[in-house]
């Protein structure tokens, strides 16, 4: 079966467009070797994938060309113990940083204040011109 079919039917991805570009992109791995969209998945082989900010490494367990619903999808893999601790942690230390936006004490300026900031920064006397003089 091919591998952009089976995340697909796995439910990595959405489209077997999605799941082609991601391969292509080299984000998915096959028994740590880059995949292509067409190469053949087994019973048994190791996929190294990158599904958002998330790495994920899952045991191929069975092969359903069809996509059907999640709960039939969760019995086609197993995603490995070091993999969800991994995840776990990634997750704890996306919970727990601090927002950037949150570092902006005042906001954005106000049009007056903006005006101040040109004046400081730019003496209209200092620019450029191509005049002579």
């Amino acid at each position: 079966m091919r591998v952009d079919k089976w995340l697909w039917a796995a439910r990595f991805f959405k489209t077997r467009s999605l799941a082609s570009e991601e391969i292509q992109k080299g984000r998915v791995k096959i028994n740590d070797i880059p995949a292509k969209p067409a190469k053949d998945v087994k019973l048994g082989d190791i996929l190294h994938l990158r599904q958002g900010a998330y790495f994920k490494t899952v045991v191929v367990e069975g092969l359903n060309p069809t996509r059907g619903s999640a709960s039939v999808a969760q019995l086609m893999y197993t995603e490995t113990p070091e993999s969800v601790a991994l995840r776990e942690a990634q997750a704890l230390a996306h919970k727990t940083s601090r927002e950037p936006a949150l570092s902006i004490e005042h906001g954005r300026p106000t049009k007056k204040q903006r005006r101040n900031i040109d004046l400081v920064q730019h003496d209209w006397n200092d620019r450029w011109s191509a005049s002579v003089d």
